[in-house]
Order: structure tokens, then sequence, then C-alpha cells
């Protein structure tokens, strides 16, 4: 019974090491996250590119991961970048931010995102269009220069809303930047530019 009861903890320890994902550069690759086919969960896929963690969306894009908290079942993804000059996010191309429905993440509701370069036809929504929404200051941040003047939104993503997608295109809004959990009165200085997921735990 002794023998059984060790080699029973054996397998298990073993199981759960194989399991757990090495370190990505300096970065922790937390269970249930996978970063190769040999550890993890595959269905919670990422991505260790020269070092850097990455999240691919359902189009085939990469955004960088700047941290992961495993106790909320957390991670931030960086934006994509406001092309120089212009007003096109860099995954204008593939609709923005598209995510993979049949796998466990989506998109979290503490995400304040400003759309740019808009049609007029965004003002019969109910997003925040006007001189007082937070997109008329990130207009004067350098990265959003090229989006000073252009009618510009704001929205808390909340859970009216689909959790799987931050569109933009062509004809509709062609620039967006997002913020995690925003307070009202945060300088930009203060704000953290990012888009939080999180994942549903495995059963």
């Amino acid at each position: 019974m002794v023998h059984a009861i060790l080699f029973l903890f054996v397998f298990v320890t073993q199981v759960s090491a194989y399991r757990v994902c090495p370190k990505c550069g300096k970065t922790k690759v937390p269970y249930p996250l996978s970063a190769d086919g040999n550890c993890g969960d595959p269905r919670y896929r990422i991505y260790c590119n020269d070092g850097v963690l990455e999240f691919m969306s359902a189009q085939g894009f990469y955004y960088k991961i700047n941290r992961i908290n495993p106790k909320t079942n957390k991670l931030v993804i960086k934006p994509p970048s406001i092309e120089k000059d212009t007003c096109y996010s860099t995954d204008l191309d593939q609709g923005g931010l598209i995510l993979d429905e049949s796998l466990p993440f989506n998109i979290s509701t503490r995400n304040t995102v400003m759309l740019f370069n808009c049609s007029d036809n965004i003002l019969l929504s109910p997003l925040n269009c006007s001189s007082s929404s937070f997109c008329r200051e990130f207009e004067e941040f350098e990265e959003g220069y090229g989006c000073k003047g252009t009618l510009c939104c704001h929205y808390l993503k909340d859970s009216s809303m689909t959790s799987h997608r931050i569109r933009v295109r062509v004809g509709g809004c062609t620039a967006y930047t997002c913020v995690v959990d925003k307070q009202a009165n945060d300088s930009i200085e203060s704000w953290n530019f990012g888009i939080e997921l999180q994942w549903l735990p495995p059963f």
C-alpha cells in the first residue's frame, strides 16, 4: 500500500513538472498556458518567439504579452501600434483583435477602448464621442498625433458587448488603443496601456 501511494505521488509529481512550461526569456509560463506542444494545456496556446511571449489572434496576428497573473486567470497584451503619421492600427488588415471563440480566452470587462478616425455612423452608437472623451487626451500623446482631429470615441468593454472582438475597419474606425482599469481622473501618464484577457480554468 505504501509503495503504491509513493509510486502515485512520484507519477503525479513527474506529470505536473512535465506539464508546466519552461520560462520564455525571463518570463514564467504558468499552467495551463502552453508555449509549445510539450507542456501546458494545448487549448491555452501562447507563443514564445525569440524569448518574447506572444498571444495569437484568430486572424494570426501576434500581440506581445506584457504580464500574466495566474491567480486571477488573466494576462495583458500590448495594444497594436498606430502606424507613424497615419491613423491606422497595425492590425487593421486583420479587422482588429479577434479571438477564437472555441478557445477559453475572452476580453475582460476592465478595458477602456478608444477608437479613432471613425465614420459619422458611429455617432448613432451609445459610445462617448464627445469633446470630453478620453480619446482626445490620447491624441496629444506621441503615438496618437496621426489621429488628431479625427472623429474618436471611447467605451468600457462591458458584459453587454462581445467579449471576443475589438473591431476596426476602413469605413468604420481605423485605429484603436486600450487602457486597463482606467479611472475617471487618471492622467495619461498613469494610464495602463494594454488589453486584458481572461481565461476559463481547465476542468
